[in-house]
């Protein structure tokens, strides 16, 4: 039986730590575009209580994620428990103006200001800078005025401890991760059963002795759920192929009688380059699920047929329509 709830990690060259396991929110904000499906603030409310209540001690979460609705919801249960859990690491990210792109200096400001009156807090542990490759102009973000070094500012202000960046394509991110002395990294949908686009980057944050966080380890749910019952892949509907792959994945946990989920979960939190795994959730029941799954004692056997199965190393969002909802 393996056992995570007690190691704990350093994030770069900060002074955080975290658990091998974090909490990802953004279908809490209710993002039906991205996920095929709605959650009420009820629901929404009721899973970040969980979050808090549970051993992993770790959440992340963004200023756009359902356009302010997740760090709205995320505040107030804050609220309700009277403040932040000890212990308990919240990570956010600075987001470019969605109406116009901006995604300059005060821009930054703007966002992490907003976060923090919604979350009710007045610094978070972790701050990232998220999804540039959206922004209007992408050299105007990571230039002298940008949100990047306004990012680096706000961490020399105490306003955070580690900083880093959260984006998509990792062609993008790689010119960052050996320009900037970032703590922390998320890649997304890049590193999983059916995907590894994100191992030269991976490699190289471990050379810089940045912290990988490995987010969407399931592929947005296809992953966890199979490829029947959610026949969607990294957000958008799966094509004959990407669902042959992941039969494949099926068959080895039939077989041997371990769910998909762990076996898709656990890919991400046994490699060392991993420091934890974010895994987003939309229901409370999930979380304890998600904890089961990653204590579950998965034979050797199960990880040798696992190496044996094809993967793809292209972009798996190449093709993605993108919407911030």
């Amino acid at each position: 039986m393996n056992s995570f709830s007690n190691k704990r990690i350093q994030i770069g060259h900060s002074s955080v730590s975290v658990g091998p396991l974090c909490f990802g929110t953004s279908g809490l904000g209710n993002m039906p575009d991205t996920y095929g499906y709605s959650v009420d603030e009820e629901r929404g409310l009721e899973t970040v209580r969980a979050i808090f209540a549970s051993p992993a001690g770790f959440l992340d979460s963004a200023r756009l994620y359902g356009q302010g609705r997740s760090e709205e919801r995320i505040g107030k249960v804050i609220r309700e428990l009277g403040g932040v859990p000890d212990g308990f690491v919240l990570a956010t990210k600075i987001d470019r103006n969605l109406e116009t792109g901006a995604f300059d200096a005060s821009q930054a400001r703007r966002s992490l200001e907003q976060s923090l009156t919604a979350l009710g807090v007045d610094r978070v542990p972790i701050l990232q800078l998220h999804d540039p490759e959206h922004a209007a102009s992408y050299d105007k973000t990571v230039g002298p005025n940008g949100a990047l070094a306004e990012l680096f500012k706000m961490k020399e202000e105490g306003l955070t401890d580690a900083v880093g960046i959260a984006a998509g394509p990792t062609d993008m991110m790689i010119p960052l991760v050996r320009e900037w002395d970032f703590d922390v990294l998320i890649t997304h949908n890049r590193f999983m059963l059916t995907n590894r686009n994100a191992e030269p980057l991976m490699n190289l944050a471990v050379e810089r002795g940045i912290s990988v966080l490995n987010a969407a380890p399931y592929a947005g749910g296809v992953l966890a759920k199979g490829g029947s019952k959610y026949p969607r892949y990294v957000y958008q509907e799966a094509d004959g192929e990407t669902l042959d792959s992941i039969r494949q994945f099926e068959s080895i946990s039939t077989r041997y009688e371990v769910p998909l989920g762990a076996i898709a979960l656990q890919f991400s939190m046994r490699d060392p380059r991993v420091a934890s795994t974010v895994c987003g959730v939309s229901k409370a029941s999930r979380i304890e699920q998600t904890h089961t799954w990653a204590e579950w004692d998965i034979p050797e056997e199960v990880w040798e047929e696992v190496a044996k199965v094809p993967f793809s190393t292209d972009d798996p969002e190449a093709t993605r329509d993108y919407k911030p909802g």
